[in-house]
């Protein structure tokens, strides 16, 4: 008897407060499937607290032990998972060594486009929140104030459910903003756009200057990697080792745990082509995570050249160490936060990244006067990068270090 589809992906869900679900994903394997899996696993807001990875390069079994938000939609992470598998009827063996880097057919892109009487505290989170619960992708945003102080919210967006030309999408999506704007909002509309208006811009000539060689920098001063093993004290350690296994080359990592973490490493090891036979990781209740993975190029050999050695260890440490680039500078007698994150060579975006920015502004109680989210080439890299001009108002403003500060620590998971 062959394999149900809808088994390819169970979930055994705790049954007590503060124990971990269980994932686990059976399927046919490609490169990069631990990336998508994962992707979607940060996508609801979950944190993989421990996980075990398998393959033989044909049929691949993943599990996953994941914590997180209490209402979890379940199924519909099922649903979404399950989209990602490949199929049980791949049409030959090489399909499961084909990379997933081509980016997919792009999806409809529409306007929200709607005004507020005035701003307020938190505003931005909530419409991104209850974009997030519809399952609509932000691609792009421009906020701005008039003279008058009334907001005019520009949201580039797509629906992950493919329904957003309906009528009926539309009217449930104004419905819940209205719900959860109130009298504040004035009028709401949703029109279908070209996907020009998110396309990637080739240059980073809208960033200040003093600091784009600072934020985007791929060059680690400190080393920590080596071909031989651990360099400690130091916060990060990645190695590599080619004695213990003779058609594969072993990976250990030793780092602190962060939101997002092993999906960071498999990105970084999608972008590059390479194939986890078997891999395990392992978080601790101090905040310290342990990997290890048995890995292989394309081609199905060890990697043996020093130098891709090095190249890929000091990709895997800059991922972990700068999964995200945050800063705030003076802009004039304002204050502009700025965040940017890379981007796959898919074209795929790191998930929740503007719903915790906007989470953390409203925790620190800042006002949000402009937005302006673009993606960008820098340093033969594609990043987006988010521009947040903020609105200190009429009281004693926050400290742009102290928002820096709580950005960052949302955006990693530490608060």
């Amino acid at each position: 008897m062959g394999l149900l589809y809808e088994d390819a992906v169970m979930i055994s869900e705790a049954k007590n407060p503060g124990e971990s679900t269980v994932i686990t994903v059976s399927c046919p394997d490609k490169t990069g499937l631990g990336c998508d899996l994962c992707r979607v696993i940060l996508l609801f807001g979950l944190s993989i607290s421990r996980g075990d990875v398998q393959t033989d390069g044909k049929w691949c079994y993943l599990v996953f032990w994941v914590v997180g938000k209490p209402n979890t939609r379940w199924n519909l992470l099922k649903k979404r998972l399950l989209e990602v598998c490949p199929s049980c009827f791949s049409t030959s063996e090489m399909d499961y060594y084909r990379p997933d880097n081509q980016p997919p057919k792009a999806p409809d892109v529409f306007l929200l486009k709607f005004w507020c009487y005035y701003d307020r505290e938190g505003l931005l989170h909530d419409v991104t929140e209850v974009l997030c619960e519809l399952e609509l992708t932000i691609k792009r945003v421009k906020v701005s104030t008039a003279p008058d102080g009334r907001v005019m919210d520009l949201f580039f967006i797509t629906d992950t459910r493919e329904l957003l030309h309906t009528k009926k999408r539309q009217v449930e999506t104004v419905r819940y903003l209205k719900d959860v704007l109130g009298d504040v909002l004035i009028s709401c509309e949703i029109e279908s756009v070209g996907a020009e208006v998110t396309a990637c811009s080739q240059d980073s000539s809208f960033l200040p200057s003093a600091i784009t060689e600072e934020m985007f920098s791929l060059e680690l001063h400190q080393p920590n990697c080596n071909r031989n093993g651990f360099l400690a004290p130091n916060p990060i350690s990645v190695a590599v080792d080619n004695t213990l296994s003779r058609s594969h080359t072993l990976v250990q990592i030793l780092c602190k745990d962060h939101k997002g973490l092993i999906y960071d490493i498999m990105r970084g090891l999608k972008d590059y082509n390479i194939q986890i036979s078997y891999g395990r990781f392992f978080a601790n209740p101090k905040g310290n995570c342990e990997v290890e993975l048995f890995i292989m190029q394309a081609d199905g050999k060890k990697i043996v050249d020093p130098s891709k050695q090095d190249a890929l260890c000091s990709r895997l440490r800059m991922e972990l160490l700068h999964p995200l680039r945050v800063a705030v500078v003076s802009r004039g007698p304002d204050m502009e936060l700025l965040v940017a994150n890379p981007v796959e060579l898919s074209g795929r975006g790191r998930p929740l990244v503007f719903y915790d920015i906007t989470l953390a502004l409203k925790i620190q109680k800042t006002c949000i006067f402009s937005v302006e989210i673009a993606r960008h080439r820098i340093h033969d890299r594609e990043w987006e990068v988010y521009r947040i001009l903020l609105d200190e108002g009429d009281g004693f403003p926050v400290p742009g270090n102290k928002i820096e500060e709580r950005v960052r620590k949302i955006l990693m998971g530490w608060e």
